[in-house]
């Protein structure tokens, strides 16, 4: 009996290559569950296991390790493709090539872009995209929220069209929604990626998901990072380029339409003028997180009334397209990413909290949908319908600060804020302490008000805080962590840690046990470093 992959060479981050040279072509090839289910049926986290094992030793440039665990200690797969020697991130990182991450799943009913992404594993197995590898380097994890998948109902994700035999949770086995766990880090999964965009350093990565809501004619829409302090670079290559011609390729070849993300009002609870919104600007969402981080962070959203094979089918279509364009462009793109990555945050205008902004009047395509029952339920779906309305109307597709602040040189966080220091660890960014206490000219928040919602959200009351920031003259102890704002991170590390952020760690409750006993913001801002008592400050300068 053949042992599952996972028992056999799933370790985190394993060095090991599992392919071997020869291709074993004479063998057959994986299915996926759907397609042996005539698409009634979704991948379990077993089936994506012996899949993956399935193609093992089946391509040279092909080969899996695991990226960490779920909550439930699940290991989370990942298959490497590209022209390196094994796949350890050092050696990825280092290989000189363009790096892709496509990864799905992360909501596990949303189950179609799990099974498009073994459906690209497979393909590289089979020698289809060969040519990608001669610029970059493709990973692949398809089941992120593995714990999530394992919990099938038959009535999660109402009114999708199927899969009509039942689809995982939207939360992971915590009860958490990972795409809004990505400033707070808080489970086992967002940490796992986290660390995997640490150490692989992708360049891109497409976040695979399914959406309902307005009944529109497109079979996918699509989203770049949508934080306004993104880097205008990265910004400005997704939506007047690479997003684009996505569109037009699978318009080109398929004759499906593809567009940015959004919905009209009365979707969701939403209300305003009639128009075309796209979704949050604030890094607990993936991309936004990628984003901030200097990287192409790309949405793809299967429509949720299209048939289960058709989302399939239109992520794997996407996917292609964006794929496409980044080994036609691969040096454009680590270009890009090198750029921003150089760009020097302190002293840039920082977006601590943002609005929709109206856009342009653009032609959006209405559809509808029939209704349908699901056989073993009963319960009501929606099927998309090949209908097409244009109706013009304003685009809401991206967000304007409306609040800012010029980052400084440097945070001062107090050493016994362990929990904080411990997350910006997770994040990647780099510190340093003070090696000697000294008097730093620096400038504290001092709170006149907070309050922290009466709705708990994620497990969490969020909270805001009101106040004014002043100069002082205030004495460090030694061991002061010091945490720099010259570095790629630069404008992640500013949402995190401000207080009048809308998405950082105050808004995460991780300064309210030190807000019980004072009434100043315990994170001061430096419009220096403090290099006369801190040698290894000079690193940043």
């Amino acid at each position: 009996m053949r042992m599952p992959l996972a028992r056999r060479s799933f370790l985190p981050f394993a060095l090991v290559s599992l392919a071997v040279v020869a291709p074993a072509q004479s063998q057959e090839w994986p299915v996926t569950r759907p397609e042996r289910s005539d698409f009634r049926e979704t991948s379990r986290y077993d089936d994506v296991i012996d899949f993956f094992g399935a193609l093992e030793g089946r391509h040279p440039m092909l080969r899996f390790a695991t990226f960490g665990y779920s909550e439930e200690g699940r290991p989370l797969p990942l298959a490497v493709f590209g022209d390196v020697a094994d796949a350890s991130a050092e050696t990825v990182r280092t290989s000189g090539a363009a790096r892709v991450l496509v990864f799905a799943n992360i909501h596990a009913g949303e189950v179609a872009g799990k099974e498009a992404a073994q459906v690209l594993a497979r393909e590289f197995a089979q020698g289809l995209r060969d040519r990608w590898a001669d610029s970059l380097v493709i990973l692949v994890a398809p089941i992120y929220n593995a714990d999530g998948n394992e919990r099938i109902g038959l009535r999660n994700r109402p009114r999708q069209h199927g899969p009509v035999a039942g689809m995982g949770q939207r939360a992971n086995a915590r009860g958490l929604d990972l795409n809004r766990d990505n400033a707070k880090l808080e489970s086992a999964e967002a940490r796992a990626l986290s660390r995997l965009v640490r150490e692989y350093d992708p360049h891109v990565a497409l976040d695979l998901h399914t959406t309902n809501g307005t009944f529109h004619a497109y079979h996918l829409t699509y989203a770049p990072p949508l934080h306004p302090s993104t880097d205008e670079g990265i910004t400005a290559l997704l939506r007047q380029e690479w997003l684009p011609a996505a569109s037009e390729s699978v318009r080109d070849r398929y004759g499906w339409e593809f567009s940015f993300y959004g919905n009209v009002p009365g979707t969701f609870g939403m209300r305003g003028e009639r128009g075309w919104y796209t979704f949050d600007h604030r890094p607990r969402f993936t991309t936004n997180y990628l984003g901030l981080r200097n990287r192409f962070g790309i949405l793809s959203e299967a429509y949720s009334y299209a048939t289960f094979a058709d989302r399939i089918l239109a992520h794997d279509r996407f996917v292609e397209a964006v794929i496409d364009f980044a080994f036609a462009n691969a040096t454009r793109v680590r270009a890009a990413v090198e750029a921003a990555d150089r760009t020097p945050a302190p002293g840039m205008e920082v977006a601590l909290r943002a609005k929709v902004a109206k856009g342009d009047t653009i032609d959006v395509l209405m559809g509808a949908v029939d209704e349908e029952r699901n056989p073993y339920t009963g319960a009501l779906m929606y099927r998309r319908r090949d209908a097409r309305t244009v109706e013009r109307m304003p685009d809401y597709g991206s967000f304007r600060a409306t609040e800012v602040i010029r980052a400084p040189a440097a945070y001062l966080v107090p050493p016994e804020l362990t929990g904080v220091i411990e997350r910006l660890e997770a994040h990647g960014v780099e510190m340093v302490r003070l090696d000697r206490a000294a008097e730093i000219a620096a400038a504290e928040f001092r709170i006149d008000s907070t309050r922290a919602s009466e709705r708990e959200y994620q497990g969490h009351r969020p909270r805001e805080a009101w106040g004014e920031w002043t100069t002082v003259e205030r004495a460090f102890p030694a061991g002061t962590v010091v945490v720099p704002v010259r570095q790629p991170l630069g404008r992640l590390i500013v949402v995190l840690l401000e207080p009048r952020s809308d998405d950082g760690f105050l808004t995460w409750n991780l300064f309210d046990p030190a807000l019980e006993t004072t009434e100043v913001y315990p994170v001061t801002r430096a419009p220096e470093l403090p290099a006369e008592a801190c040698e290894e400050c000079v690193r940043f300068r």
